[in-house]
């Protein structure tokens, strides 16, 4: 495991949150292929640690799902309920004020502008 998945396994929920909240519905691993394309590879989400996330993002609320039927065999679709939504800005927000003071720890000339 590379030393930075620890990093993004504390931010798990607000990365599938975030894809979710620009994507739309989608399904399992669907959103496992998103975050590794738009990281280039550098993050994979296996499946032992997306549906937890999911499911427990369902139970609290944040999460609708749906289900369809694809070539045969049921696929379950996953979107933000309203609530999921607001949840998703409120981490956002959480998670930009811990990147500028992680920012200005480690390069205190740099200035983020966000």
């Amino acid at each position: 495991m590379k030393k930075q998945q620890q990093l993004y396994k504390g931010s798990l929920n607000t990365i599938i949150m975030k894809i979710l909240e620009q994507q739309g519905k989608m399904y399992g691993y669907e959103i496992t292929q998103k975050v590794k394309e738009i990281t280039q590879g550098e993050m994979n989400i296996t499946e032992g640690a997306l549906y937890p996330a999911l499911h427990k993002m369902e139970a609290d609320g944040f999460l609708d799902v749906e289900m369809d039927r694809v070539d045969g065999r049921i696929r379950k679709y996953y979107k933000l309920t309203e609530s999921g939504v607001k949840e998703t800005v409120s981490r956002m927000e959480e998670l930009e004020n811990f990147i500028r003071n992680m920012q200005t720890i480690v390069n205190p000339n740099l200035k983020l502008d966000f």
